[in-house]
This record gives C-alpha cells, structure tokens and sequence, in this order.
C-alpha cells in the first residue's frame, strides 16, 4: 500500500462519520504522524510503501477514530503555538481560543520580569508556552488533578521549561501561598454548564475530563468567583487576572471582577467574535 493509497483508504472511512473537511484534516493529521512526512512531502512521495509496522498502526488508530476518540489523543498529541504537546484521557485538548489568552498575557507582561500562576494546569499548555517564549517569566501552575499534572510534568521535561507545577483543589483553599506575591494569575477554568452538554459532540463528552469541562448549571461563575477572590490577596498591587470565559456569560464576569474591587478591567472576542476572554487589574488602595 503506498502512501497515496493508504490516505484514501483512512479518508473513505473517516466520511462515514465525519464531515467531509474535518474528516481531511483529520486524516492528514494521522498521515503526517505516521510517516514523519509533511503535506507536500507526502504528495511528492505519495507512491511510497508505507511499512508492515506503519500499516499496523494505522490499523489501530482507524479503529480509535471510528469510535469517535479524538484524534488528539489517539496520537497523543496536540498543537499548541506552535509546539507540540502530549496528551491523553485526563487532560483537555488544548484549543485555538486559548492561544489568544495567552497571547494577551504575553503582550500585557511584555519583556518585564515577574511571577505568574495558572489555575488548571491540564496539559500544561498555558504555563509551558508562557516560560518557553517570555523565559524571564517565573510560572506556577497548579491542578486538582493528579493525572493531569502528570501529563503536564511530561510536557515540562519535554520542552525543556522549569515550571512548577504543585496540586492544588483551588475551590478546598482560602490562600494560595507560593511564597511571593504574583504579577499575573491566569486561568481557564470550567466553564460549561451541565445543561449545554446536550449541545455538545460525542468525542468531546465521552472522553474529555468532566472535572476540567463543567460547572453547575445553578451556579456557572463558580470557578471565577473563587479565583478572583483568592487573586485579591494574592496579586501585588498592579497585579492582572486573565481569564477565558464562557461565551454566555461576559458581562457577569465584568461585573463581578468589578464587584471585588477589579479595575481597568478589559472584555475581549475570540478569533470566532465571541466573548471570549477577560483581564483585570488588582490595585491595593
């Protein structure tokens, strides 16, 4: 079976249950990890023999993705601003939206030295990605989940960054005592209520962590409540909290960080137009 060969074949299958552009991408995805080759490398060398091995693995990935698990994790692997990060069942796929978030925080703590954290390390995507491009930087992350932190821990050896990733249940504590006062905290907590689950896909609600997903429908600024309100003793004065936020719900969080005593306090649209993306700034008077 030649390269050519064997793309059509995964593609043919894929359109069973994916439309017929994500069922591309898809397979490009998986060519592209199976034979170390590129888009345009695969169509140069698209009558090459793929191995007995190669053949094998792709047999077993097929299977996966006909199950409907998400590509991500049947390669155990994510982009994430342009690098690449392992991941697997526990952690979130990392999204586009949340490379905006992180761009921001980049843009606002520009070259100055400083101390971040972020809540709901996951793959560890947000904290990794800010030590690897503003290295000046000292980040913190903290999660609840042992798993996650695990896998967040590997992505850390892998890229070669030093952030220190500690567990923590951020909704079991009353300080976050890291031992200095924090220029940045940023966080993508949950945000999903339980009720929006109908509305959602099939590969994200069967394998992506409920723990990091949803909050309760009577409560949904649960998570952002709790963080501002350990942010307010923990930032220095001039101090930032970034959040990313529930399409539904920006204006609450406006008000809310307002109610706690936030200023200059910012509502930003993703790359979609949706509010998508909140930054305050702590001021001890």
């Amino acid at each position: 079976m030649t390269i050519q060969e064997a793309k059509k074949h995964l593609l043919d299958i894929l359109i069973t249950i994916y439309d017929q552009r994500e069922a591309a991408s898809i397979a490009a995805m998986v060519m592209e990890k199976l034979t170390g080759l590129d888009r345009i490398q695969s169509l140069i060398k698209k009558d090459a023999i793929v191995t007995l091995d190669q053949e094998t693995l792709l047999e077993k990935w097929t299977k996966d993705l006909l199950a409907q698990r998400p590509v991500q994790y049947v390669l155990e692997e994510a982009w994430f601003y342009g690098f690449s990060f392992y991941v697997k069942e526990g952690v979130l796929i990392p999204r586009p939206e949340t490379e905006q978030l992180v761009e921001w925080v980049m843009e606002t703590m520009r070259d100055l030295p400083g101390t971040v954290l972020d809540i709901g390390s996951g793959s560890g995507c947000i904290a990794i990605t800010l030590a690897k491009l503003k290295p000046h930087l000292h980040v913190f992350s903290v999660d609840k989940s042992e798993e996650a932190l695990a896998i967040a821990r590997e992505n850390n050896r892998r890229l070669k960054t030093a952030v220190d990733f500690r567990q923590m249940d951020i909704l079991a504590v009353d300080n976050i005592d890291i031992g200095k006062k924090l220029d940045a905290i940023v966080s993508n907590p949950p945000y999903i209520k339980e009720m929006e689950k109908q509305d959602m896909h099939t590969n994200v609600l069967n394998y992506e962590p409920e723990m990091a997903l949803f909050v309760p429908d009577s409560d949904p600024l649960l998570f952002y409540r709790k963080i501002a309100e350990l942010s307010s003793k923990t930032l220095r004065s001039e101090g930032y909290l970034f959040f990313e936020i529930n399409e539904q719900y920006g204006k609450e969080v406006v008000n809310l960080l307002a109610l706690l005593g936030f200023s200059d306090i910012e509502l930003k649209k993703d790359i979609q137009g949706k509010d998508r993306m909140v930054k305050a700034l702590w001021v001890v008077n």
